[in-house]
């Protein structure tokens, strides 16, 4: 278990970690997806959060793959599923509200014992470990495996190059987390560079790994919304406060 031995200073594996984490070399690649918000509401019920609704019946979920190369965590490869939610208290829903909404993070594997460990004991992020295949290239590609299933694989089209700035002021987000009965929020910065954006451009693949199986219950493959990647990603991250 972490053993924090301050507010802001946590014993990993032997490693102290002072807070906040820092990212100060990443690369990112995600995609939008519009789901129907029932779908997404049952998937993460457990949380007690509410998926947002950016229209009334449609939710959205944020599909994931971060290589962090320089950074407190050390280098290694994450996938994420993140769905859209109303911060606790807020009944916001629509586009325009869309800024105030926070991410939950449903699934979250990695390919490091020491960030799988950090992420579960900070910030209770639901890591696991897992296999990563990359392909560089155009279409830029992965897949994940987990105990040796396929859970997710996407390929992704080159986005239109958007000038950094517009996108390099850092800008807070607030993620969220449930681990072990325990809702965790935590705040967050990030700023972009070499960031390219399209309409659509990601395609999925989906394998026989459970965590397939919810994706496919929200309704995809489908198209993507909306598809990005970042050539370099600067993120802090602060400690998690949990919510009763």
């Amino acid at each position: 278990m972490s053993d924090a031995t301050s507010a802001s200073r946590h014993n990993v594996l032997g490693t102290v970690m002072t807070m906040p984490v820092q990212i100060r070399t990443a690369e990112q690649h995600m995609a939008v997806f519009s789901v129907d918000a029932d779908a997404a509401q049952r998937m993460i019920d457990y949380s007690g959060l509410r998926a947002y609704r950016y229209r009334p019946h449609r939710a959205l979920v944020v599909l994931m793959l971060m290589h962090y190369i320089d950074g407190d965590l050390g280098r290694y490869l994450e996938y994420g599923t993140n769905v859209m939610v109303n911060r606790p208290g807020s009944e916001t829903s629509g586009l325009r509200g869309l800024g105030s909404a926070g991410a939950f993070i449903h699934h979250l594997p990695v390919d490091g014992e020491f960030t799988l460990q950090a992420g579960r004991q900070i910030w209770g992020y639901p890591k696991v470990l897992a296999d990563f295949t990359v392909h560089d290239g155009s279409p830029f590609g992965f897949e994940v495996s987990i105990d040796g299933q396929l859970a997710v694989g996407m390929d992704f089209k080159p986005g239109i190059p958007v000038p950094s700035a517009f996108t390099a002021k850092p800008q807070v987000q607030f993620s969220y987390s449930h681990l072990d009965g325990v809702l965790r929020e935590t705040e967050g910065q990030i700023g972009l560079s070499g960031a390219r954006y399209r309409p659509g451009g990601a395609r999925i693949r989906l394998g026989d790994h459970p965590y397939a199986e919810e994706l496919a219950a929200l309704g995809l493959p489908k198209r993507a919304l909306l598809s990005s990647s970042a050539r370099n990603v600067q993120m802090t991250f602060a400690d998690a406060k949990e919510i009763s």
